[in-house]
């Protein structure tokens, strides 16, 4: 599978533990600072949380917290690159 080329995530407040990010048509890759990379879309965690982390991701900020306060484990997959 070939990725997408990854953005660096600008955490504006210096703690976040995203590092990187892809936006794709209606989904969204993450990569933390750990080094795992996981995909979200509009069927895990759904459409809804997606559009809100996509917006997250853009400001550069709130991201991680939103993620590990309301998807946690509810992603589509976790990938290898």
């Amino acid at each position: 599978m070939d990725l997408p080329t990854l953005h660096r995530y600008a955490d504006r407040s210096g703690r976040s533990g995203v590092s990187a990010y892809a936006l794709l048509p209606d989904a969204l890759l993450v990569r933390f600072a750990d080094g795992g990379l996981y995909l979200y879309d509009a069927e895990r965690p759904g459409a809804r949380h997606v559009a809100r982390m996509r917006r997250l991701a853009a400001e550069g900020e709130g991201l991680a917290t939103y993620i590990s306060r309301h998807v946690g484990t509810n992603y589509r997959a976790r990938l290898m690159d």
